[in-house]
């Protein structure tokens, strides 16, 4: 198996939607027939319900919700599709974090509308999804790594907790037998 990460950091759906195809078919053109299929993996969100100066959200819920799910429609009707759903976010982020660039106004308040939101397309389109929001929302050891990270992302133990909630998705499961 070869992973390819296309993940840019602070890109929201729309910004997603415009790249994700061309990106996806440079790196599977030299599917070989017989060979292992080519699948994708999304994960997406937590920037559409950032905001930035002067706007109340990076993308509305109903924008993020309508750009999800022409991408991952097109992508399901090319390709076998996992989506996995945002994770939390601490309500501060770190001075570092800042640096970067990161709005010090990431809520979990808008991940709660728009991972269930996420949950209900996916089950409308036939695509497993995996709600990491609910999986860790309230999880201490989750608040840890997100303190010990940028508040955005995690630490590496927190990447951690996330490979084991994958681990045990039986959706991942059946794409590994």
């Amino acid at each position: 198996m070869t992973l390819c990460n296309l993940a840019v950091r602070r890109q929201t759906t729309a910004e997603i939607a415009r790249r994700w195809r061309a990106e996806c078919e440079a790196r599977l053109a030299f599917d070989v027939p017989g060979d292992t299929p080519g699948a994708l993996i999304f994960a997406f969100g937590v920037n559409d319900m950032a905001c930035d100066t002067g706007a109340l959200f990076r993308a509305s819920p109903a924008r993020s919700e309508i750009t999800a799910r022409k991408i991952i429609e097109e992508a399901a009707a090319w390709k076998p599709v996992l989506w996995i759903g945002p994770a939390p976010v601490a309500e501060r982020i770190t001075a570092e974090a800042a640096a970067h660039g990161l709005e010090p106004d990431y809520h979990d308040k808008r991940l709660a509308m728009l991972a269930p939101a996420y949950g209900a397309i996916a089950e409308d389109l036939g695509v497993p999804f995996l709600d990491l929001f609910a999986a860790l929302a309230g999880d201490r050891r989750w608040a840890q790594c997100l303190g010990a990270g940028d508040g955005v992302y995690p630490d590496g133990e927190g990447y951690g907790l996330i490979a084991e909630l994958i681990g045990q998705w039986p959706a991942w499961r059946s794409w590994l037998d």
